[in-house]
């Protein structure tokens, strides 16, 4: 049965013209050398994706436990996480004596990582003097 077959496969590449072969082997050729760069392709981007993750789960802890950190801007009991836009609101002060110093919005950062175009609005409105206190009755 193999022996039929293979003769089969010999008579079909005897019957082929030699340039049609030669192109065929040269489009055959091409095909494998685009697999193998696809390949390397995924595998580096599959690389770069872990490494982001990587970064981004480490970013995500940093922020968990930045108010246990030294250097930290205030007392941890006065944080509050709030994630987005900003990651923290503090009121420094209010566990200690019960008197609120002043209010922090606190982002934190990690390695190469900077403020994104919101966190930049915020921190120009703060800077600029735009904040606001409102008292918003559910009630009335």
């Amino acid at each position: 049965m193999i022996e039929q077959f293979l003769s089969y496969i010999k008579n079909i590449v005897l019957e082929i013209p030699f340039p049609a072969l030669i192109a065929f082997s040269v489009v055959f050729l091409l095909l494998i050398i685009q697999t193998i760069r696809l390949h390397k392709n995924h595998a580096s981007l599959r690389s770069d994706a872990i490494k982001r993750s990587r970064s981004v789960l480490g970013g995500q802890l940093a922020e968990q436990v930045a108010p246990y950190l030294p250097g930290f801007p205030c007392n941890p009991g006065d944080a509050r996480f709030i994630g987005k836009p900003v990651d923290f609101i503090a009121f420094p002060g209010m566990t200690e004596d019960n008197n609120v110093k002043e209010v922090l919005l606190i982002e934190v950062k990690t390695g190469k990582s900077a403020l994104s175009g919101r966190e930049r609005e915020i921190k120009r409105a703060v800077t600029e003097g735009r904040v606001r206190y409102v008292e918003y009755r559910a009630d009335d």
